[in-house]
């Protein structure tokens, strides 16, 4: 299996657990699974009756997933480590019947930003529930029964074919040149939250990874603030758009879109200083591409409409700030590289509340332009 991955894990920078400087970081990426009944892998029933099989995430240099840090303001990878194995096993909950069917995996893993390299000592331990195998999620999709705002504490109640970290709080520290943690300090967590290290698989025709430029229009304290914003898709910034033809998803013709991820940085004084603009993960950017009427993506006619009913979030150096409502975020694309094409908001615009609803400023405008751009089926990590 060769799935794309989407994934968020709230991670805590610094040597102290308890005072260090705490974020949900949204992932992305390219993985690779063995799995029954290649060489190696077994298929089993036990002496109860449950049939179960192996699986294995395996290691390559362009296996992993990244994503941009407000916190450390640089790319983040997640990567398998070569020199431990992560392996776990898929097993049938009810004996005889295959699916809904229990998902563990043993993850074993590297950490790498532009300045570290760190490793855990621990296994990380996931689990959920899949359908089918491959446990691709419906496109569009949102990773909770439910739309949680903030970090928590609260229960989490994770969807079909969602695996979450059960072992946490995890620590890594920096690694050796053999991927051993060494020593005795830390230099960041992975910590329990609404999103304890999630995984979901998705299946799109086709990804974009954007360079971006633009402008946020905000209203803070009655003032109107202009924000010029900026991020690279090298540093795992941008954006990220995932396309999914009419054969990967159940709703007919036409080709759904996504915006996965975001991550464009500014100045803004009047909320403290550095800000970013992302979209969420609990609520899933969805939108279409096209007239809505294609059997394939490459039926799709240029210029094509494109639109996201986006879910923004605003990072702050005070704490991140929550789109109460969606905006429509539109443009067109003159073709499937997406270089020099515009998007920008339409309609209302959004209060922006912390997590417990209070509104501190309003969302008036988001524009952005493509800039550089890798455009294919796979997002692998070292582009």
């Amino acid at each position: 299996m060769r799935p794309h991955v989407l994934a968020a894990a709230t991670m805590v920078f610094g040597d102290d657990y308890y005072a260090g400087r705490r974020e949900t970081v949204c992932l992305s990426g390219f993985a690779q699974l063995n799995k029954w009944p290649m060489p190696g892998f077994k298929h089993r029933v036990d002496e109860q009756g449950y049939a179960s099989f192996d699986v294995e995430l395996i290691s390559a240099p362009e296996v992993g997933i990244k994503g941009y840090s407000y916190e450390l303001e640089d790319r983040i990878q997640v990567l398998p480590n070569p020199l431990l194995p992560s392996t776990g096993q898929v097993r049938q909950i009810v004996p005889g019947k295959n699916f809904p069917a229990h998902v563990h995996l043993r993850r074993f893993g590297i950490l790498e930003t532009s300045t570290l390299r760190l490793a855990h000592r621990d296994v990380i331990d996931t689990h959920g529930v899949v359908d089918s195998v491959p446990p691709f999620t419906r496109p569009l999709s949102g990773p909770y029964l439910g739309h949680p705002r903030g970090d928590g504490p609260f229960d989490i109640a994770q969807a079909p074919g969602v695996l979450h970290a059960t072992n946490l709080p995890g620590a890594w520290y920096p690694a050796d040149d053999e991927n051993e943690p060494v020593g005795h300090t830390p230099a960041a967590f992975f910590a329990p939250s609404a999103s304890p290290f999630m995984t979901m698989m998705v299946d799109p025709s086709m990804i974009m990874q954007v360079a971006l430029e633009g402008r946020l229009g905000l209203e803070v304290g009655g003032k109107t603030v202009k924000v010029d914003l900026a991020g690279d898709y090298r540093q795992a910034a941008g954006a990220e758009i995932l396309l999914f033809g009419p054969e990967k998803h159940s709703e007919g013709s036409g080709v759904q879109a996504q915006l996965a991820r975001l991550a464009v940085v500014g100045h803004c004084a009047e909320l403290g200083g550095r800000v970013m603009l992302r979209v969420s993960w609990p609520r899933p950017s969805g939108g279409t591409l096209g007239d809505g009427d294609e059997d394939s993506l490459s039926r799709l006619k240029f210029p094509g409409d494109l639109h996201f009913g986006a879910h923004f979030e605003l990072c702050t150096p005070s704490g991140t700030l929550y789109a109460a409502t969606s905006m429509r975020l539109a443009g067109k694309l003159s073709d499937l590289d997406p270089r020099g094409s515009e998007l920008h908001t339409e309609g209302a615009d959004a209060p922006l509340v912390n997590t417990d609803g209070q509104g501190k400023a309003r969302l008036t405008e988001v524009q952005l332009v493509m800039r550089d751009a890798h455009v294919g089926e796979h997002a692998a990590v070292n582009i």
